[in-house]
Formats: structure tokens, sequence, C-alpha cells
């Protein structure tokens, strides 16, 4: 299979903003209990937080988190889980039928965060939540004192505010399974009262309004234009969620729902244009992908448990054994955010620990990287700088989700600080090599320096705790610069990271 393709130095795409490799993570599961947080574990510090995860979470360089939900926040009273953990309420979560213990709240989980190095973005609850409740949160986290709620904090043992200053207005609104499930207006006009009442305590805070919980939702895209003729002058973003599965064991339509993913994105950037226009505004509303990832392997089942236990405390929920096909996608789903990198500013992988997750843990025993951290962590280390489109001539296939789609995925980012292009490929054909001839204009000198890649194994693989990086990327070959050109043959179902000094 020969593929011809031309990367162009000024044929630039926007500069990505970095927080395009966020994460999220939701009082679910064991994402926090047993996940980040679990005293008495062997590598726990003085706070409980867990030393191995932390590790692998500080390795993937994620400049920010969302939390703490999810379905979790629409139900969720933040004062639960302030003051002294021996006065905290056990509550019953609704979303996820188990016992929800408060021991970790905004203090503890801002202290990991901070160990982390990740900046939070906080969600308040306008399911059974009010305007003024999320106006007393967003004081609490941020206000220095002097007043009732920043002097709670401090009496707390927080002395200083929470930097904390991008907010989500809720979680999910559109879907009937919400706790406080609210029609298109009746939530634009909560959302848009709520942004002014949180930009009157924060003039630079940055809003988030909830777009469609997928693109298979009966009221999308409409709920888009609802919600925004109600509230585009005093948000930010829109948040847009996507879940992806297969169960067919279909490989090739599995890839194609990458493009439909771009046409989802497309479809909102449109509904934005159109409302920006109506209302004659300046402003320029982004997206915000704030939850995406693989999800099928074992939601049946997980279905069946969760609405039949009897509210277990942190029970095992939502926690996939991703595989190598997992990974391909994931690698070719984060090169079609950096595609799309001009209207998609945020995006958040749902969810960092265990419940849907890139890393694992065994409660008192290890933790592990699944298959889908490293495309990640390739993403985040070397996906930030200019996104440059990149020029594809290569044979398509068609399947039930989309046509004309390329077998050789290819996105490039060029950061002209370290002098560096990136270049994240995807061969999804099922047995042949691709034969890559990249011409690269305005790269003089170009040179390789780093070839990474992930190939060979079977597509169920996985990685477990007995064999913690059976995949994982290793040093590539093959791959070289010559006369100007990037060529090289790349292996069927094969990920490669290829960097060059220019």
């Amino acid at each position: 299979m020969k593929i011809a393709a031309d990367l162009h130095r000024e044929f630039k795409i926007s500069t990505i903003d970095d927080r395009l490799y966020s994460a999220f993570i939701e009082h679910m599961g064991r994402a926090i209990y047993g996940g980040i947080y679990e005293p008495g574990h062997a590598t726990a510090d003085e706070d409980g937080f867990r030393g191995d995860v932390m590790q692998f979470v500080k390795d993937l360089r994620i400049p920010a988190i969302r939390y703490p939900g999810g379905n979790f926040v629409s139900a969720y009273d933040w004062e639960d889980g302030v003051g002294p953990k021996d006065k905290r309420p056990v509550r019953l979560d609704l979303a996820w039928r188990s016992k929800e213990t408060n021991q970790v709240g905004i203090n503890e989980f801002g202290r990991w965060a901070e160990k982390a190095g990740i900046d939070m973005m906080l969600a308040v609850n306008l399911g059974t939540g009010t305007l003024q409740k999320a106006r007393e949160y967003v004081e609490y986290v941020t206000y220095p004192g002097g007043t009732y709620w920043s002097d709670l904090r401090k009496s707390h043992g927080q002395e200083k505010p929470w930097d904390v200053n991008m907010w989500c207005l809720g979680n999910e609104m559109d879907g009937p399974w919400q706790v406080g499930h609210k029609e298109a207006k009746e939530y634009g006009r909560l959302a848009d009262e709520t942004a002014k009442a949180l930009r009157g305590l924060d003039r630079n805070a940055e809003l988030i309004v909830c777009g469609s919980s997928n693109d298979q939702m009966p009221t999308y895209p409409e709920w888009e234009r609802e919600v925004l003729e109600e509230c585009y002058d005093n948000v930010d973003y829109i948040s847009l969620h996507k879940y992806f599965g297969n169960s067919s064991h279909d490989t090739l339509n599995f890839f194609g729902k990458i493009e439909e993913t771009g046409r989802y994105i497309q479809a909102i950037a449109g509904v934005i244009d159109y409302v920006q226009a109506k209302k004659r505004s300046k402003r320029q509303v982004g997206i915000c992908f704030d939850e995406w990832n693989v999800w099928y392997h074992i939601r049946g089942q997980d279905e069946k448990n969760w609405k039949s236990w009897d509210w277990p405390e942190a029970p095992a929920l939502l926690e996939e054994d991703y595989n190598f096909e997992d990974a391909l996608f994931v690698a070719g789903l984060l090169n079609e955010f950096i595609r799309r990198s001009d209207r998609v500013r945020i995006a958040a992988i749902a969810q960092l620990v265990n419940v849907i997750a890139p890393i694992r843990t065994l409660n008192g025993g290890p933790a592990w990287r699944t298959t889908i951290y490293w495309p990640y962590q390739m993403a985040s280390l070397y996906g930030r700088g200019d996104a440059l489109n990149v020029a594809v001539d290569g044979p398509t296939y068609d399947c039930e989700v989309s046509s004309d789609v390329r077998y050789m995925d290819i996105s490039a980012v060029h950061n002209t600080g370290e002098g560096m292009v990136t270049l994240f490929i995807v061969n999804r054909h099922l047995t042949e090599t691709a034969e890559l001839d990249m011409r690269l204009t305005g790269f003089d000198g170009a040179s390789l320096a780093m070839h990474k890649v992930m190939e060979g194994h079977d597509l169920r693989a996985t990685n477990s705790p007995d064999q913690p990086d059976a995949i994982a990327p290793q040093d590539g070959s093959g791959v070289g610069v010559e006369d100007g050109r990037l060529k090289g043959k790349l292996a069927p179902l094969s990920y490669h990271v290829v960097r060059l000094k220019v």
C-alpha cells in the first residue's frame, strides 16, 4: 500500500490549547477510593494518596482535570465533603447506586491535583443544586478570605484559595437519566443566570455549558442551539461527550467512528457559528470535549450490577481491560482532536484511574498502565504546539458509520520553541504494510530525532498486573529522512510517533 503525503510548514490549523490533553475523574466506582486515594497502601503518602498512581499520572503531564463528575455531581452537595472527616455524612449516590463516604472532597482533591501539577476544572451541581449553592461553592474555593465562605475554608485547614477558573455548569443535562434533567431552554436559562453570578465573583472565569451527551441523542443538535441562544454571551465553551465500542468486532467500522466524531465536532461548530451570527456577537464559543473514551467491554454486566446491588462502597465498576485495538483507536481519536484543534480547545479522557481508565489498580496491590495509556501519553508529551494540516493520498474504505475512511491516519504538530515536528501515524489496514513517502516543505535539514512504535500485537491482547508492559511503545526502525522526504515502511495495524528535528 503506497502512501504519498505532504507536510507544509505554513499549513497551520491552529495553535493547540494544552488542555486538549486533559482528564476527568468522578466519584464513581474505584476512581477515587482505591484509585488515587488509598490510606494504608504501601505507597500512600501522608494524605492517603497512592504514590504509584501519582507517578503514572505525573508521567502523563495532564494539564487540567475535571472533577467531581459526571452523573455524580447532579445530586452532590459539596458541603458534605468539607470539614472534619469524622463528621462528614455518608450519602447514597443516586447516579451509581453506591455509598459515598465523602472522605475526599474539594480540599483533599485540590491537594492531590496540586501534588500532581494539574489545574482543576470543577463542576457545579445544576441538577438538584441551585445558582446560590454554586455561587457559595465558588466563593469557598476561590476567594482569599474575609467572608463567611472563604473563612469557612480557612477553618477547614485550607488557608490559601484554590486557583480554579474553569467551571462546568452541570453535567449531561440533556440526559433523561440525569438527576434533575432539564429541557434545553430551561437549562439554558439556569446556565445563563449561574454564569452571570459566577462572573460576578471572577470576571476571568472560563465557563462550560452542557452540550449533547452524545450525537445519537434525539435532541441533538437542537439542544445546542436552544441552550446557546439562552446563554451564548456568558459562556466560553460547550461540552460534548462520546463513548465508543466495538461489540461486533468489526475493526474497520470501529476505526470509522473516529470520522463520525469529526462530523459531530463539525456539526456543533456550525451550530456555534449560527448562534454567533444570529446574536451578531464577536465572541467565539469553543468546544470542550470533556468526556471521551472506549467503553463497551463489560458495560452490559456493569449496568446489571449497579441497578441491582445493595449500595456498596467504592465497588468495582467500569473497569475495562483495554486491548491493543483500543490503543489504536485512542491514537486515532487523539489525531482527530489535533486536526480539529481550531474548534476543540479542551478535551478530557474519561476517566483517569480504574473507571474506563488508562491507569488501573488493585486494592492493596500494584498499579499498571493499560494499553490506551501510551497513545494518550505520547500525544500529551509531544502534541503541543501548532497543528499542521497533512495532505494524504492513499487508499480508503467504506464502512457502516463512515465513507472514504483513510487507512493511513496522520496528524502533525510543530513545536517552534523546541524546533521539533511530531507525526502521529496509525496504519489502520488489517493486512498491508504502508510505504510512506512524505514531502517535508519548509523543513530543510530535517532529521529523525525519535521513532516509537506499537505494532505486532494481537488486537485482543491486553496489559495486566502480571504483565503490565506487554503492550508498550518500543523503539522503531525503518523510517528516515531522505532528500527532504520522510520515508519508511509501516506495518499493518501499527501506531508510530515520529519526531523530526527541524
